[in-house]
């Protein structure tokens, strides 16, 4: 999971290497007992973001965050992943609809915003992170930047 982050890091890393450097990526999964795991990408247009909120009516989406802190002038790397479980209330047509038009989610995992309307969406959110679903887990990264020698606050 944490593959794409440490590419976006290190990708910017090479241009600053003297600077610390975070990457994010972040995945959402489906768990369906009957069909397995789907991994849920960005809908990207308005049908696809309804027909994946259809899928997720009713069902837990694990949200899988994976973090990447890198500097160029330095081997190695800190690395994470931090998981989010939402499971999403039973969802009829008029409140997917609405959600879709209002918020427009179309460039986010699973097609919902959790900082926003999609709240609204949950039953319930598992988390140790509350950062974490909206794609930067902030305690664990406090803690790698406390680790490189940054001081926080």
């Amino acid at each position: 999971m944490t593959r794409l982050a440490l590419a976006k890091a290190r990708a910017v890393a090479a241009r600053h290497p003297q600077a610390w450097v975070i990457g994010s990526d972040q995945a959402a999964v489906l768990e369906n007992a009957e069909q397995g795991e789907t991994v849920l990408g960005k809908p990207g247009t308005a049908e696809r973001c309804a027909q994946t909120l259809r899928n997720c009516s009713g069902m837990t989406v694990v949200y899988c965050t994976g973090v990447a802190v890198v500097r160029q002038s330095e081997a190695g790397a800190h690395e994470f992943v931090d998981i989010t479980r939402v499971k999403f209330r039973e969802l009829d047509e008029a409140t997917i609809a609405r959600y879709v038009a209002r918020e427009s989610p179309l460039d986010c995992a699973g097609g919902f915003k959790s900082e926003g309307l999609g709240i609204s969406l949950c039953e319930t959110i598992e988390s140790e992170d509350p950062t974490a679903l909206v794609g930067l887990p902030l305690i664990r990264l406090c803690a790698v930047l406390r680790r490189v020698g940054y001081q926080i606050p």
